[in-house]
C-alpha cells in the first residue's frame, strides 16, 4: 500500500487545495423564453423540465 515519505506541509495542501472551488449556478432560458434557476419549477408555465 502507497505511504507518503513524508508529511505534506500545511501552505503545500493549501497551494493544492486553492482550486476547488464551488461554481454559482447561473439562470438557463427556457422554453417559452423565460429565465429559471437549474433544476427548479419555472414560476411561469408551473413546469419543472425544459
Amino acid at each position: 500500500m502507497a505511504v507518503p515519505k513524508r508529511r505534506v506541509s500545511k501552505t503545500r495542501a493549501a497551494k493544492r487545495r486553492t482550486h476547488y472551488k464551488i461554481k454559482l449556478a447561473r439562470p438557463v432560458k427556457d422554453k417559452d423564453g423565460t429565465w429559471k434557476m437549474p433544476h427548479h419549477v419555472n414560476p411561469t408555465t408551473g413546469e419543472y423540465k425544459s
